[in-house]
C-alpha cells in the first residue's frame, strides 16, 4: 500500500437525539470530537414506522381541498 494517502482514523463520540452517547472510530473530525445527530434510527420514520406529513406551504391543505369531493362511494 502507498504511504501517507489514508486519512487519520481516530475515536470520536456520537450523541444521539435522545442524549445517549456512543464511541466509535471514524475519519470525521479530529480525535475526541463530538458528532451530534439530528436524525438517528431511534427517530427516523424509516426505522420507527411512524410517518408524519409535513405541510410546507399549505400543499397538503391545497391537495385535500382540491380532492375533497372525490370520496369512495
Amino acid at each position: 500500500m502507498k504511504k501517507d494517502i489514508h486519512p487519520d482514523y481516530h475515536e470520536i463520540t456520537i450523541v444521539m437525539t435522545d442524549g445517549s452517547e456512543r464511541k466509535c472510530r471514524s475519519t470525521w473530525g479530529k480525535e475526541g470530537d463530538v458528532l451530534k445527530l439530528d436524525i438517528d434510527p431511534k427517530t427516523h420514520p424509516a426505522w420507527t414506522g411512524q410517518h408524519r406529513i409535513v405541510d410546507s406551504g399549505g400543499q397538503v391543505a391545497r391537495f385535500n381541498k382540491r380532492f375533497a369531493g372525490l370520496g369512495i362511494k
